[in-house]
Parts: C-alpha cells; structure tokens; sequence
C-alpha cells in the first residue's frame, strides 16, 4: 500500500470507553446545567484552584488522569480488559435471522494487508431473488466502482531458450518426481505450482500430485478429485511431462527423498538433487510449502502463472456447483465475497483468540497446550503482539467496523467463504445484523446438491475460490497488518486503502512476493502478445 501522499499535520486521537459515554444520561447532563449556584466564596476558592492548575501543567495533567481513571473504575470499565467489547452468545436470536431464500425464485497487500480484488467486468442483475433489505445498488455506488486496468493483458510469452530446452524435458523417459502436498486447498494449490516449476528445473516428469490427508479435516480427496487431471496435463504438454502413475521400471525403485528448506533457489535444487535423481530415477519431495524462492528467472515465473491459472482447472463436478452458487448470487448484482478464517483450527494455529467469550477462549487454549504442533505462529509473541502485528484474522466484529469504514453499504449482498466458525454462526451476528444480506454456499444450495463434496474441505474451499473468484469486490479477513486497520476513523482508512483497490501493481516494487498474487510484470503486460 502506498504511503498517503498527504504531508498534513498529524492528529492524535484518544478512544473514550462507551460504557462511561452511555453512562452520562441527559438527565445527568441537565443536572449540572440547572444545579444551584455556590457563594461566591466557594467560587473564588474554586477559582483559585483551578489558577494553581494552569500554571503546573504537570499537576494539571495528573488530576485530569486520575479523575479519569477513577471514573472508569466507577463505571465498572476495566482498562487492561481482554474483554474490552465482548460479544454476547445465545442461542436463541429471532430478530437477528436472516431472510428465508425461496430456492424457487433463485435457480475465493497492502498496509493493513486488506486486499480488495475488483474485477473489471460487473456481474450484470438477472432476475429477482426477493432477498435483503433494499431493492437496487445506488447506495454505496463508490465500493463497487471498478479500478482501472491500465491496460494490463496476461501474457504468457516463453524465451526461445525456454521453448528449445522443453523438447529435451518432454522426451526424457528417465527422470520421475513425486510430491506430497499438505495444508487446505490454497495451499495445495501453491505446492503443486511450485511441485511443476521443479520438475522443470531438474527436466524430470512430474507424477500427479498426492495430496496428504489432511490431520485437522480428515479430508482425503485425491487429485482427481478436486481438479481436472486431464486438463492439467494438456495445458502443461510443452512444459513438463505430467504422468498418472510412476511406469512399470520404476516401481521397484526405491526414490531419493528430500524436503527443501524455505526459499531455495533453481541453483540450490539443481545442486542438491539432480545428480541423485539421474542416478536413481525418481525423486520424493515432502513439504514444498514456500520452498522455492518467490524470486526466480522470468520464464519460470511465467510457468508458476500458466500452473495456476490455467493449468489448475477444477474438477467438472467441483466447478459446476460452484459456478451455480455463483450465479444465484449475482442475479440481482454485485456482490462482495468476504473470506473468514474464524474456524477453531484457525485460532488454535494462529495462537490467535477468538474475542468472544471466556469459554470459548479456553477451548482454543486447551487445544494448544494438547496440541503444541499445530501452532504455526511465533511462539515466543503474546496474543496482544500477534494481534498487533496484524498475524491474527479478524473476528465478525472487526470485520464489520471495517467493512463500515470502508463504506460498504448496509444492502451489500455479501457471500461469505470459509468453514464453520468457532462458536457456530451466532459468532457472525455482528456482521449479519449490519449486513443481512449474507450468504454462504449452505444457504444458497438446493437442497442435496452439497451431498456429494460432504466432509471433504479442500471440496468445499474450491467451492468458495469459485464462487470469490466471480464477485465483484474480494476482501480476505486474515493476512497483514488488518488488526491495525480497525482502530481508524473512515476517511483514514479508504485513504490508506486507496491503492490497493485491485489496480495493477508490479511486483519488482518489492522483493520476495509471490508472483501468483503480483503478476506484473512476468505475466501480465500491455501489448497483445500472449
């Protein structure tokens, strides 16, 4: 995000707890408006008092902080609270529900890292939904205005050298790698980017993917499952030879295996393993999560972009529900597709603190001091520094202030991604009773047609990428410095987020990104060569 531009001088603002605001009634207020006027002796002492004050700052200021505090402490407002705005759970919360959708009329860098993806054609109104609180989208006209695309094309253009070296690559019978990828679907999806720019790096044939079985989920969905292996092969025949199985003189052979460490180079893998591999035949990769160095040649960069946008194609079964959901979304216009990460699992990794009760707390303490493997999050760093340092996922409250401030208005149809929170969908009652237009893929479905991708979450998560990928605005509630995002004033913080409203940006401005999410200039540029 850029810097503001404004050189103005700075103000500093001071948060007054709402539980003393609220407490000074209007009655109260009237009391000391019409309360009886002291003797004039009284007011001379007073005065005098008060003339004491002005001239020592110091004393004036440490009368003012303890009449403050005492005042807090009176009001019963705590102020190293955790709890400072606790949400209250209950089951029951009739006026809070949402419209009942007739299935018959309805056929997935900021500063603060809130990364708002606009895309440039509007998804255009069909029929009604008779849904939400407002008919027509001229409210909020500014949070759906598209950015400028500058004129950006993708652009997939290979080096000669590229293109010479591929015949040797796809003729090799030699050379096979396998990988094992972990996490949820998104990261699935980047090791198996990055499990091709290998295969290619080492002029070996890649083996389809095996996807490990997910420890949190229980989700054992193979390849096949969630992609279109076919597809995947096709797009990648001038790349890297991709095969279903290892051929029969290679299955007794016993692979090389390794696990990279983080950021390695074209260089470090050429040295580290292609001696081996041409020696024994096949190779085993575990773990490539952010293996490979976001930095690498040109025309593998471009290869990481032809992988992930268009080699990865969904299964048929996966994109066609998705496309459905997607559709019944649009029908009647734009819409917002808002990634949550309030799971249980979450919190537990993140080392991060749900914010809603005690209870609930607890729950995801108890599971880390049981599970100390899942913690992904710097282990030495408090809950208040993580949160601080923007490594911890909003919560359905902080969602909302910032949706608000961003000026989302109160009749935006907003589709949220995610699995199901910690504490149950009455964690999102702050967001749904400010936006009650909100949908999730269960409330949009007909009835069984969810049936088939049932406890399978890299399922699922495909889903919510196809229906986030065809929204008009995507806002990730998890990534980046968000948690400082929520303390600031509306006009602050559109104009912190005012580059990074989906408009083109290069990557080379910085080092290390991934050029996946900063596709420019490897990948996109603005002549019409492809």
């Amino acid at each position: 995000m850029a810097k503001s531009k404004n050189h103005a001088k700075k103000l500093s603002y001071i948060s007054v707890p709402s539980q003393i605001i609220n407490s000074i009634s209007s009655s109260s207020l009237q009391s000391l408006i019409d309360s009886p006027k002291k003797s004039s002796k009284n007011n001379n002492r007073f005065f005098s008092f008060f003339c004491t004050l002005y001239r020592r700052p110091r004393l004036m200021f440490l009368t003012l902080f303890l009449i403050s505090l005492i005042s807090m402490f009176k009001f019963g407002f705590t102020p190293f609270s955790t709890y400072p705005c606790p949400i209250t759970i209950t089951t029951t919360t009739p006026s809070l529900q949402k419209p009942h959708i007739s299935l018959q009329s309805l056929h997935p860098n900021s500063k603060f890292g809130v990364v708002l993806q606009r895309h440039e054609e509007h998804a255009q109104a069909r029929e009604a939904i008779g849904v939400g609180d407002g008919d027509g989208d001229d409210e909020g006209g500014e949070f759906w205005k598209q950015p400028d695309g500058l004129g950006y094309k993708a652009c997939l253009s290979f080096t000669r050298d590229y293109r010479r070296a591929s015949e040797g690559v796809m003729k090799n019978r030699r050379k096979y790698l396998m990988v094992v990828v972990s996490g949820g679907m998104n990261q699935q999806r980047n090791q198996i980017v990055d499990a091709v720019v290998i295969a290619r790096i080492l002029g070996a044939a890649l083996v389809v993917p095996i996807l490990q079985v997910n420890v949190i989920w229980g989700d054992e969905s193979e390849f096949g499952d969630i992609f279109d292996f076919e597809h995947f092969k096709n797009v990648l025949s001038d790349d890297v030879r991709v095969v279903s199985a290892l051929p029969s003189t290679h299955l007794m052979t016993r692979p090389v295996e390794g696990s990279p460490p983080p950021h390695v180079t074209p260089s470090w893998i050429r040295g580290r393993y292609h001696r081996k591999l041409t020696r024994e035949g096949v190779l085993l990769l575990r773990g490539l999560d952010s293996r490979l160095a976001k930095d690498l040649p040109p025309d593998l960069q471009k290869l990481r972009c032809k992988v992930a946008f268009h080699a990865l194609r969904f299964a048929k079964p996966v994109q066609e529900i998705g496309d459905k959901i997607a559709e019944r979304m649009a029908s009647r216009g734009p819409y917002l597709a808002l990634h949550l990460r309030m799971e249980k699992d979450v919190w537990v990794r993140t080392g991060c603190l749900p914010g809603l009760t005690r209870e609930f707390d607890e729950i995801v303490n108890n599971e880390r001091i049981q599970r100390p493997e899942l913690l992904t999050a710097k282990s030495n760093m408090t809950y208040h520094e993580r949160k601080m340092a923007g490594l911890c996922p909003l919560n359905a409250m902080e969602v909302t202030r910032l949706l608000k401030g961003l000026g989302a208005p109160r009749n935006a149809r907003i589709y949220w991604a995610g699995g199901e929170p910690l504490g149950g969908k009455e964690a999102l009652l702050p967001l749904i009773k400010e936006f009650p237009n909100f949908y999730n893929k269960e409330d949009l479905a007909k009835p069984g047609e969810l049936e088939p991708f049932a406890n399978k979450a890299s399922l699922m998560a495909a889903i919510d990428y196809i229906v986030s990928e065809k929204s008009d605005v995507f806002m990730p509630s998890h990534g980046g410095n968000m948690g400082h995002a929520i303390q600031e004033f509306n006009r602050i913080m559109k104009e912190l987020h005012q580059d990074s409203l989906g408009q083109p940006e290069l990557r080379t401005l910085k080092a290390g990104r991934d050029v996946t999410k900063y596709p420019i200039p490897e990948c996109m540029c603005k002549n019409d060569s492809h």
